[in-house]
């Protein structure tokens, strides 16, 4: 218990609460929690139009300056991992069982039924319907997770510093950091991660629940998304048992292999070339008109405006909620890599297989639509298994569907055992077992009391509400970053010019090198 630090048992107080509270009067917990998350959309929407924004340009500046040479650990280390299982890592941690979920529902909802601009069913609302998906999916979402995990990785293995959200902001505040104050901003971060995977945790069981009772006829209930979350708990606490480098990354693997191999088939068996001139269509759209989606508040416009809150506003301040998460599991595995190829690896590589993704799947569930086919009374979780059925192998893509949303979900809990352990054992790299474990029982005891009192909803509320505080720290950590990595730049110009003649026969410092 030495190793526990005062986070853990804040945060577990905290969480408890939140559960009572949700269990005693889920109707007035849901009420507040809307009430809460509709005042910060409507107010705040500005703000993270800005700070979003901002934070893209913030990860493209390090890329492209002389900064991005900079090492994410000492001068002479590579990375711990290929690129292939790097990759896989950050991409089934970061979006892989969203992608699922939305691929087919979210372009065909903007096309049928909730355009962002045009007359529902038309040419243009097919356009939008693309380019807005890929906005929402794309370097703006990505860009979140890059400067939490860039900070972390930075601080961590450049400087010595604990693996605590906290530690990055040592630069600005100094040993503060190291006390109460620094207890304050982790606590923030573990508490937006437990609700964020416990609430994850339930959706997923109830995607795998219309999944199979698609395939088997079995019902959509309780008792059977408990007994999906009790097989699932115990194969991510398996995962978790065997470490980083051995269950995460294998099932990480896994998890690229079948996402490649649906993704090809409903490439081949869609319509095709449509996807292939939708994709490249959309691709050129995203890029012409991302500076006036980044900044679109339509102020004049009510309608539209709830358009962005629904969905842009919503989507910002997810992600961010997800951030704390998702970056510190990134950080752990990009050690080794430079910023420039970390930004490549996280910022853009991700974005163009989200759009390919939705760019398959999203033209198949819009070309069902036009077909004849009404989707747009389906629940979200049912729209994918709907659009196979429309299509050839659509029993055979329905598994595949199945396992590929089983193991993102596997991952995703098992990632998340592992930053909550680290979180709450002062940084460390390996926490103990048990602690993993008895995160891992916590996350899924809170899905299974919210998916029994109806509060999955109102969780989901909350965690929005939470991404505003935790969006000031981002700011502070994008600040206390720079100036950290300016220094050192100025540094290293200094200790390399006068030695250029000597030294030239010698690798640089921070030369990147691609494994």
């Amino acid at each position: 218990m030495k190793k526990i630090s005062s986070v853990f048992w804040i945060t577990l107080a905290i969480v408890l609460a939140a559960v009572i509270y949700a269990i005693a009067a889920p109707g007035s917990f849901e009420e507040a929690t809307a009430n809460a998350q509709a005042f910060v959309s409507s107010t705040f929407g500005w703000y993270y139009l800005i700070i979003v924004t901002v934070m893209v340009i913030f990860c493209i500046v390090l890329a492209l300056t002389p900064i991005g040479q900079i090492r994410l650990g000492k001068p002479d280390e590579r990375p711990e991992y290929s690129t292939r299982t790097w990759f896989a890592m950050l991409f089934s941690a970061g979006m892989g069982i969203g992608l699922v979920f939305w691929g087919a529902a979210e372009p065909m909802l903007h096309f049928a039924s909730d355009p962002p601009l045009a007359e529902a069913g038309s040419d243009q609302a097919l356009r939008d319907s693309m380019q807005y998906t890929f906005f929402h999916w794309g370097l703006h979402a990505w860009a979140i997770y890059a400067v939490v995990a860039l900070a972390l990785a930075y601080f961590k293995f450049r400087k010595n510093e604990p693996g605590l959200i906290s530690a990055t902001l040592v630069p600005l505040f100094g040993e503060r950091m190291r006390g109460g104050w620094g207890v304050v901003v982790d606590v923030l971060a573990v508490f937006a991660t437990v609700v964020g995977v416990a609430t994850t945790l339930g959706f997923g069981a109830i995607q795998i629940n219309g999944g199979l009772s698609y395939l088997t006829g079995i019902d959509i209930s309780f008792t059977v998304q408990l007994f999906i979350i009790a097989v699932v708990t115990v194969l991510f606490m398996i995962s978790a048992w065997t470490g980083l480098s051995k269950g995460i990354r294998y099932l990480s693997n896994t998890n690229m292999i079948l996402a490649v191999a649906l993704l090809v088939v409903m490439l081949i068996i869609g319509p095709t070339l449509l996807i292939l001139n939708l994709f490249t269509n959309s691709l050129g759209l995203y890029a012409q008109n991302l500076l006036e989606m980044s900044f679109r508040s339509a102020p004049l416009d009510g309608g539209n405006r709830d358009w962005i809150n629904a969905w842009t506003i919503f989507y910002w301040a997810w992600w961010i909620s997800w951030s704390p998460f998702v970056g510190i599991f990134i950080a752990r595995v990009s050690r080794g890599r430079t910023i420039r190829e970390f930004m490549a690896g996280v910022l853009v590589l991700p974005s163009l297989v989200s759009f390919l993704w939705f760019a398959v799947f999203g033209t198949s569930a819009i070309n069902v639509q036009q077909n004849g086919t009404d989707l747009t009374g389906l629940l979200t979780e049912e729209v994918l298994f709907a659009v196979f059925n429309e299509y050839q192998f659509g029993a055979i893509l329905s598994v595949i569907a199945v396992l590929l949303i089983s193991t993102f979900f596997i991952t995703s809990a098992d990632s998340a055992t592992f930053v909550l352990g680290m979180q709450t054992t002062y940084g460390s790299l390996n926490p103990p077992n048990t602690v993993k474990l008895t995160w891992g029982l916590a996350q899924s005891s809170v899905a299974v009391i919210l998916l029994f009192s109806g509060g999955l909803q109102a969780l989901q509320n909350a965690l929005i509400v939470a991404a505003l505080p935790f969006s000031f720290v981002m700011i502070l950590m994008m600040i206390s970053t720079y100036k950290a990595l300016n220094k050192e730049r100025k540094e290293l110009g200094l200790m390399i010019k006068p030695n250029v003649n000597k030294t030239a026969s010698k690798k640089p410092e921070t030369e990147s090198v691609s494994k």
